[in-house]
Parts: C-alpha cells; structure tokens; sequence
C-alpha cells in the first residue's frame, strides 16, 4: 500500500509541475529537475536508487518508440546528413576529447575507462529542447533535426560504452574490434527493427478489437530491443527503427482508430516516462553525493570536473554545428545541379522509343525527380541559417541515457562514485544552464517558426488535391456499392467532401485577416452548441433511467465522436 501511494502521488506531482511548466513559460524537465533537488533534501524523504537495468530495459525502449513513431520518415530522411552528422560522428568525437580530458585530469583512471565516460555524457537528450522549440514555435526542420539527433545518439553512445568497457575489462583487443563490433551492432539492429516493425503492423493490421491493439503495441518496443541486445547489437537502434517503420507503414495498412490511439497511448507513455526520469535525475542527487569517498576525490574537486566537461562539451557542439551547417547550404547548391543532370536524363529517355523497360525507367526517374525537386523546395523554404545554427548549437542538453549509462559502470572502475557524479553535474548542469536560456536566446535571435497562415493554405491546397481523387470515386458508384445507387446519397457524398474544402479555404482566408465569422465556423459553433443540449438531455434521460444503460452509452460515444470532430483541430509544431 505503502509503495501504491508514493506511486500516485509521484503522477499527481508530475502532472502539477508539468501544469506549472506551461503557466511560468519554462520547459517542463527542468522544473521537474528542480523539484526533485528539492524533494531529496527535505527532511523524511528516504533516499531514492532505480537500477539502471530498469531504465535502460525498462523505460528507455518505449520512450524512443514513442518518438519515433511521431517522427515523419520522409523529414528524417531529407535530415539524414545533419542527424548522423551529430548523432553519430558528433558523438565519437565528443566521447574521444572528452575522455582524453578525464584521462589527464584523473592518474588512476586508464583512456578506455575515460572514453566510457565520454560516451556516457555525449549525447544530448532532445526532450527539453524540443519541448521548449515546440512552445516558442522554432522551424519545423529545427525540430526534426533535434529529434532525429535524440533517437539515434543514444544508440551510439551505448554501443560506444559497451565497446570501450570491453576494452577496459580486457574483452576486447584494439581500435579495428571496437569498430566491427560497432558495425554489427547498427547492421543487425537495423535489421532487427525493420523485420518487428514490418511484422507487427501486418499482424496490428489483421486485428479488428481496439484493446488486443493496444496491448500489443506496447510490446513493440520490447519485441524489438530483447532480440537486438541478446544478439549483442543495438537495441536502442532496433526500437528507433521499429518506431520509424510502425510510424510510417501505420499511415498506410493501420485502421484509423488504431493510429488515433497510438497518438494518444504513447503520447501519454511518452510524459510519464521523461517526466519520471528527469524527477528521478534530482531526487538520486543527494543520496549519491552521499556515496562519494572524499579520500580518494573531494566533492567540490568532482563537481569541478563535471563542470569542465560540461564546458568542453558545450565548445565541440557549438565548433562542430556551424560548419555543420555551412556545408548544408552548399549541399543544397550541388542538389540544384544534380536535379538539373537528372531531368536532362529523363527528356533524354522520353525521345527513345517507347518499350516495356523504358517505360519503366521512365515512371522510376519521374518519382526520382519529382523526390528531389520536392526536397530541393523543401530545403529553400526550411534552410538552416546563422540563427539556427545558435539554436542548434545551443541545444545540448542531457537527460535520460546520462542518468542511466552513468549508473551501469561497474564497480571495478577506479573512481565510479566520482564518475557518476561528473556524469550527473553535467546533465543537471546543462539542463539548467542551456535549457532555462534557450528560451530566451530563441527570442533574443527572433526566429521565425511555422507560418500558420502559408500552413492553411498549404493544407486547402492538399485537400483540394485530394478531394478530385476522392470525388473520381463518385463518378462510378456502382462499382463501390453495387447497382442501384439513390443520385440523392452520392450528391450528398458530394456536397460534404465539397464543404470541407470549402471550410479549409476559408479558415486560410481568415488567416489572412478576414475578421468576420465564415459560415462554417459559424455552423460548427451552432453544431457543438446543438451536441451539448443533446448531452444535456441525454444525462437527464440518464438520471430518469427510461432507457437502458447500454443504449445511453452508445448515445454518448455517438456525441462524444460528433464533438470531437466539431473541435478546432490542435497541432504539433
């Protein structure tokens, strides 16, 4: 029982100080952080020691799952340079320096040992960072990058600690055996994660009842990173994999009630869990201060390591994100010229005579082309300039893989309690510091995010593109519901898709400054008054017991559906 109420108020205390977070304008993981100090300090709070296997078994899969799925392929994709230019190659060199820094700084400690550490806090944990670019409204590509960085990092800097590890406990000989090891661990996680996501949306497909759904989406993760890391590969890479797959064949092949509880499961999964870790990152503070043997390295001596590393690892982003970028904007120049090359190719298959394998070349180098004009025009509208690179280079928080990695160094390790106090006074320093001045430093630089208006017609463009595919389908109804059609059902069909159009253009007109109500705002402001008189009879039908409980049930899931669709649509940016 004891435990049970710890538990809920634990949730209860998440909720208020996310609820906090949004009235004081300041990132959610950073108050939790504060709070969790603060906790561990006052007085009958018992000291606090999750097992790192939990969070790194436990809590770590579904938490990249639940990010991954929400990550559109197509932006990793066109981000794929710049993401594994810092979540990989970034990574290696933050670990090396760093760990070459440890190495002077600490006799005892050999440069294998070092560089573990270096892997430990290498990589910056995107929550904090997106979070506050999501609510300031930073450009989608700035998003993405940041995310995409945040899924893969991870992966690098636990396969690079496992490897250096091996090569401090004398398991493994060389540099080229840390590298083929590396190497296995990404091919056969990649593999791993394609065949789970592949599978398990074929089977998710074939499943008709929303609860055995449900359940088994949440076995996703763990179905991806068990047989990864029993094959000693990745299985943080299989789990971000299997997201990205389930995220983007889900469009496809999922019903829609299954993807509409996806959104909504794991976007719930996705808060308790971060905001339980970044709790849990200030509530272990004290007790591992506790733990430190002053003899062998003072406190004071530790936590000014762990500041120097923070600033070491602070320079290497910021050095390493602007040429980063200048090189994104060359690259864009060179994808003009390529696209160029490419329709020249294809007006050069156009004038070959017409056979079943040119035609086929011809479709393949039309889609070619039309990808990459797509994300040519793509890279203009969303290219990253000096004022991104600042935010980018800025955003290098720790979190999560910091907390955990740090724990699970062995006990062998000269200097452990030290190590993981360097580990923690970076990732408690760098979310105070960088992630209570991103706010200010985004509006100080005063970068532009979405265009909300551009996105309303950007959007009645979309919808009208695919009303006419749509409408092509009531010009043979018969084929659809056999003979017979009443013209009166498929004009009606007709009329709705045409309305929504039409209320998607007048929302982008009304963007545009047009203050007076459009007539479909006033109809969905009437339809959800009309939903909340019929809620408020069916209630007293309720109260009165004329009908049967199953009927009324169904009543209210009918309202609860109409309502729903009635409501202004709200999105992530």
């Amino acid at each position: 029982m004891g435990m049970a109420i710890v538990g809920v108020l634990v949730i209860v205390l998440m909720v208020a100080v996310t609820g906090l977070s949004k009235k004081l304008g300041v990132a959610a993981p950073l108050l939790l952080v504060v709070v969790g100090l603060t906790l561990s300090y006052a007085p009958g709070v018992p000291d606090i020691e999750v097992p790192h296997e939990w969070i790194l078994t436990g809590v770590l899969p579904p938490l990249l799952y639940a990010a991954a799925i929400k990550v559109p392929v197509i932006d990793f994709r066109r981000n794929l340079g710049a993401i594994t230019s810092l979540s990989v190659v970034l990574v290696l060199v933050s670990a090396l320096i760093t760990g070459l820094v440890l190495y002077a700084l600490l006799p005892d400690l050999n440069l294998a040992a070092a560089i573990a550490l270096g892997a430990v806090v290498s990589p910056p944990d995107a929550v904090a960072a997106t979070s506050i670019g999501k609510r300031l409204g930073l450009p989608p590509r700035l998003v993405t990058v940041l995310e995409g960085e945040g899924l893969v990092n991870d992966a690098t800097a636990l396969v690079l600690l496992r490897s250096a590890l091996a090569v401090a406990a004398g398991t493994m000989s060389g540099v080229w055996s840390g590298v083929a090891d590396f190497g296995y661990a990404v091919v056969v996680a990649v593999a791993v994660g394609l065949l789970v996501g592949v599978v398990t949306v074929a089977v998710r497909a074939r499943i008709d009842d929303p609860v055995l759904d449900t359940a088994l989406s949440f076995v996703v993760p763990f179905l991806a990173f068990i047989p990864a890391e029993e094959l000693g590969a990745s299985g943080v890479l299989a789990v971000v994999v299997a997201g990205l797959c389930t995220g983007h064949r889900g469009a496809a092949v999922l019903g829609a009630q299954a993807r509409i509880g996806d959104d909504v499961n794991w976007r719930t999964v996705q808060f308790l869990l971060e905001s339980a870790v970044f709790l849990l990152m200030g509530l272990e503070l004290h007790d591992l201060v506790d733990d430190i043997d002053q003899d062998l390295l003072s406190i004071p001596h530790t936590a000014l390591i762990g500041l120097l590393v923070t600033a070491v690892l602070i320079v290497i982003r910021v050095a390493w994100v602007f040429p980063l970028v200048f090189l994104l904007r060359r690259r864009a120049g060179r994808a003009e010229r390529r696209i160029m090359r490419l329709w020249l190719r294809l007006e050069q298959v156009r004038e070959r005579p017409a056979d079943p394998r040119q035609q086929r070349r011809s479709r393949l180098l039309r889609r070619l082309y039309a990808q990459r004009r797509a994300d040519l025009e793509q890279e203009r509208r969303e290219g990253l300039g000096w004022r991104g690179a600042v935010v980018l280079g800025w955003s290098g928080m720790r979190g999560v893989v910091t907390l955990a990695a740090a724990q699970s160094l062995p006990s062998t390790v000269p200097y452990r309690e030290q190590l993981v106090l360097i580990a923690f006074t970076v990732a408690v320093t760098t979310l105070l510091l960088q992630g209570g001045t991103l706010p200010a430093l985004i509006r100080v630089l005063g970068i532009r995010g979405v265009d909300t208006t551009a996105d309303l017609w950007d959007s009645a463009a979309l919808f009208d593109e695919i009303a006419d595919a749509g409408l092509r389908v009531l010009d043979a109804p018969d084929t659809v519901l056999g003979a017979g059609v009443d013209p009166d059902v498929v004009e009606r069909v007709r009329q709705d898709t045409f309305l929504r159009g039409e209320s998607l253009w007048e929302q982008a007109r009304a963007g545009e400054g047009e203050d007076a109500p459009t007539p479909h705002h006033q109809y969905r402001q009437l339809r959800l008054a009309v939903v909340r008189a019929e809620r408020k009879a069916m209630l007293t039908a309720r109260r009165h017991g004329r009908y049967p409980s199953r009927i009324l049930a169904d009543a209210q899931r009918v309202l609860d559906l109409e309502e729903t669709r009635l409501r202004p649509r709200t999105t992530e940016h």
